[in-house]
């Protein structure tokens, strides 16, 4: 929240130093844009999902009951329904992963047709995988991001 409250006096500040202009700008709805495209690439992805799971991996060693789960995915959109079910039910996804299965993408992505082995899918399937899981789950955030934009409308008209 201090991330958005911060970005709505930042774009407040650059409205007003544009004058006219920008006049029809409203600084709450570009603070909301930039929170739901907080990454630009999918090197960004990476890393900040790479230092979460040297988190995890960290944690486990310390204490092997502090394990993570994995849920095998082939589809962007069983992806997203499994994230979002996960969320629903435990309130977060915290140590939470999917897991590209060499075999599912195989049988279930490759361009040819089924193929009997995880090691013949053509190179173009995995990173087409994961391309698709990103746009998913970035409905899925903007789904709850749009969620937690309402309660916040609902709460400041209420005067809190």
């Amino acid at each position: 929240m201090a991330n958005y409250m911060s970005d709505i006096k930042e774009f407040s500040e650059l409205i007003a130093s544009k004058g006219e202009t920008w006049r029809g700008l409203d600084a709450k709805f570009a603070a909301r844009m930039r929170a739901q495209n907080r990454f630009q690439t999918g090197l960004e992805i990476a890393k900040y999902t790479s230092a979460i799971m040297r988190q995890d991996m960290n944690d486990y060693d310390q204490n092997p009951s502090s394990y993570t789960q994995s849920l095998g995915c082939w589809h962007g959109f069983i992806g997203q329904q499994k994230l979002i079910a996960i969320k629903k039910h435990h309130g977060t996804t915290n140590k939470r992963y999917l897991y590209l299965s060499g075999w599912m993408i195989a049988a279930l992505r490759s361009e040819f047709g089924p193929l009997p082995d995880q090691s013949m899918h053509e190179k173009t399937s995995v990173p087409a995988l994961i391309s698709e899981l990103y746009t998913f789950l970035r409905q899925a955030d903007a789904k709850y991001l749009g969620e937690l934009f309402n309660a916040y409308d609902r709460a400041e008209e209420m005067g809190f």
